[in-house]
Formats: structure tokens, sequence, C-alpha cells
């Protein structure tokens, strides 16, 4: 039997093998080598991309040397929560409404309508990634925090999805409900801070169809 590639991402940023893709594709740059064996997580690209898993009949085979290694997600909650954002080309319309959305939620940064993507990525860089250290997080109370962003809870052991007011365990397969949430709990968020301000700011996650199940 054929072992999966090392291109799945996790909520938590990890890249591991997981036989099926997910609903979305993207990349953050070449990360493998010419062995399709992944060398490294992140590299100096600045634009980590959501994208659709078809566009325009185009076809790649994956793993392409010292080209970009296509990466896999279950959903664009978890895209998001890794670092990620839609891509210009085959999700323009997200890409829109996320680019505004992230502007009105982060009015600190004073960037107007007309500025650059590449500014937008360097400020995720720095929201999503530690050097030395892998993914940045940050604590808050679960209460506090819009729909559709990736937490994790002291006594769970996997990530769970935050929305509509209940948690769903996160899995490469899916979403599992969980029972009910504790006021005044404190949680590690996984979605960086711009992120999950432009979700409050009116952008919403495409959610895999397993949490509609899970009920």
């Amino acid at each position: 039997m054929k072992m999966p590639l090392q291109n799945r991402v996790s909520p938590t940023s990890d890249i591991v093998a997981v036989a099926d893709r997910g609903m979305f594709m993207g990349n953050r740059g070449c990360l493998h080598d010419d062995q399709k064996r992944l060398t490294r997580s992140v590299c100096s690209v600045k634009r980590w991309i959501i994208c659709q898993l078809q566009f325009k009949d185009r076809r790649r085979s994956l793993m392409t040397p010292n080209q970009y290694t296509e990466l896999f997600f279950l959903d664009e909650a978890t895209a998001l929560a890794a670092g990620h954002r839609p891509c210009a080309e085959c999700r323009r319309q997200a890409y829109n409404d996320f680019k505004k959305a992230w502007l009105i939620g982060n009015p600190q940064y004073e960037l107007g309508s007309r500025c650059s993507i590449d500014r937008i990525d360097a400020l995720l860089q720095q929201d999503r990634w530690e050097q030395g250290s892998g993914q940045k997080t940050f604590q808050t109370e679960l209460q506090s925090l819009p729909g559709g962003v990736i937490v994790s809870l002291p006594n769970e052991t996997s990530p769970c999805l935050w929305l509509e007011r209940s948690l769903f365990r996160w899995s490469a397969g899916g979403y599992f409900r969980l029972g009910s949430t504790k006021h005044g709990q404190n949680v590690k968020v996984h979605t960086p801070k711009s992120t999950v301000e432009a979700i409050r700011a009116g952008f919403t996650p495409i959610i895999h169809p397993s949490k509609d199940a899970s009920k």
C-alpha cells in the first residue's frame, strides 16, 4: 500500500501524512526535496494561501522538485487557524471578503483599502509564526471569541472548532460535537489574532460538513 505524502495541515500548523485531502488546497512555498520528502514547515515565503482543489482544469504533479508544496486542509477554518488566507486568483470573492474584513477588524495598522496584500501577509506572518518555536498562539476567554476559530482546551488532546456557541473536536476526517462549555473558560487560540478579528468583522469560514452530522 502506497504511503500518503506528508502534505496535510492541522490547525496547529503541523504538516502530517494523511490519505484524505480535505476541502481545500494551498501552499506556503517549496518545503520538500526531490524525493517528495518534507524538509521544513516554513520558508521565506509570506504568502500562505488557501486554494480550490480544482481550478480551470489545471493539473499538477504533487511535490514536483523546485515547485511549491501542495498542502491540503480539512476546511477553511483549519487553513485559517494554520495561518493561511484565501487565494486572490482561484478564490477571488473569498479573497476580497477576507481582505475587507481583515482591514475593518484591524484598524490599528491604518492600512487603506488599496493597500497591497503583501502588507497584510507580512503582518499575518508576525501573528502566526515564532521563529524557533513554531506556531504563535494566544490565550483568551472562550466566550469572547467569534465563531469559526480553532482553540485548544486544557482537558482536550485535539484542537476544537468554536462555532454557534459550541465546541467541535477536530480530526483529519472531520468534527465531533462536544458537550457544553464553561463560562469564563480560558483557551489557547490557534487562529492568528488578526484573522480572529477579520472573522469578528464579518468573514465567514467554510466549515467541513461533518460539523452538521455530529449534532
